[in-house]
């Protein structure tokens, strides 16, 4: 059962930034009994957020590392208990075909069979076409697949908005971070204060809090069906596509467009100005992968720079207390959003620590 905020035992917690991290993680702690405050620099939602997008993957199964499957696991159960939740489909269950190694498939379908992950080898001839690298096959995980993004931030941002206890506030840039007494200071010149703050900022979180992070940018392609039958309804996102085994793409659906991307065209930069930045070559490394083979049949819809941020270390996200009452999130592309229901579990475990 859910404390009231006006409980005693009630912690303020001061989360900044609106994205699926920042949101996700005031539903888990206003459900928990305690009042939040949401500071975000634009609208809500927010745009230019890191986590505004039509659509992002969602899959379980991590070969070689038990422990993130399931970690994986848990977030897709949370994933299910939000759509309860927030009164809306957030999620289509179209699966997530991945390529991998022929010669270790055994090996990989054990593995998915004692993580309890529902797997299936499906018939090329029912798929779109997809570059599956040579000397791999598709394996189909038939829970993952598609979390619509943008309706994720809505519905949440609704949510939020009846809920008591909870104080939204847009366009509130946050100035700077005291990180040894955690207050918060506005631009106008306010200063907050909550018994616990969590700064989840994308990258603009950097120059928050010092974090060993590493800022990124991305170019995404959007497409439109190419004419004829497609073979697109009820494809699966699809990943470890093209040359180098580094690219996914996620089916159009519900409203949303076929999306392509490619690790080979992320690329560190200093900053997340990309004004004047000529995405043509990015383009055109991320067509020569051959992540989809018919890559010209496709009517090109629209161009997507993107900014996040990693460990510096790792190349992963990062959730770090830089004190016990002040948290920092860098959030790593898509997997930080399928598993910011994750953070959120572990920040509202936090407030319940500190009290």
């Amino acid at each position: 059962m859910s404390r009231s905020p006006t409980d005693s035992a009630a912690a303020h917690v001061v989360v900044v930034g609106a994205g699926i991290t920042g949101l996700l993680t005031a539903i888990a702690c206003a459900r928990a009994g305690h009042r939040v405050t949401v500071l975000e620099r634009g609208p809500l939602p927010n745009p230019d957020a890191t986590s505004h997008d039509q659509h992002r993957a969602i899959r379980t199964l991590l070969p070689g590392d038990p422990d993130g499957t399931a970690r994986r696991i848990a977030a897709h159960r949370h994933w299910e208990e939000l759509e309860t939740l927030l009164g809306t489909p957030l999620y289509r269950r179209v699966g997530v075909l991945t390529a991998h190694p022929a010669d270790r498939l055994d090996d990989l379908l054990a593995e998915a069979d004692q993580a309890g992950v529902p797997v299936d080898l499906p018939d090329g001839r029912d798929l779109p076409p997809l570059g599956l690298p040579p000397g791999t096959v598709g394996v189909r995980e038939r829970t993952g697949g598609v979390l619509l993004a943008d309706r994720v931030l809505r519905a949440a941002v609704r949510w939020l908005t009846a809920r008591p206890g909870v104080a939204l506030r847009p366009h509130s840039t946050v100035r700077s971070v005291f990180t040894g007494s955690g207050r918060i200071v506005l631009d106008g010149g306010e200063v907050l204060r909550g018994d616990l703050a969590l700064l989840a900022g994308g990258p603009w979180t950097r120059r928050l809090a010092a974090a060993p992070v590493t800022l990124y940018r991305q170019t995404m392609l959007y497409l439109g069906r190419p004419p004829g039958g497609d073979r697109w309804d009820g494809a699966p996102t699809a990943g470890g596509l093209g040359r180098e085994g580094r690219g996914w793409v996620l089916p159009p659906g519900a409203g949303t467009l076929l999306k392509l991307s490619s690790d080979t065209v992320c690329r560190p930069v200093a900053d997340t100005d990309s004004t004047g930045e000529d995405q043509r070559p990015h383009l055109e490394r991320l067509a020569a992968e051959g992540v989809l083979p018919d890559l010209e049949r496709y009517p090109v819809a629209g161009v997507r720079v993107c900014h996040y941020t990693a460990d510096a270390a790792t190349g992963g996200p990062l959730l770090a207390p830089v004190t016990p009452g002040l948290w920092t999130r860098a959030a790593c592309g898509g997997s930080g959003f399928s598993t910011a229901p994750l953070v959120a579990e572990r920040i509202t475990e936090a407030v319940k620590e500190a009290a």
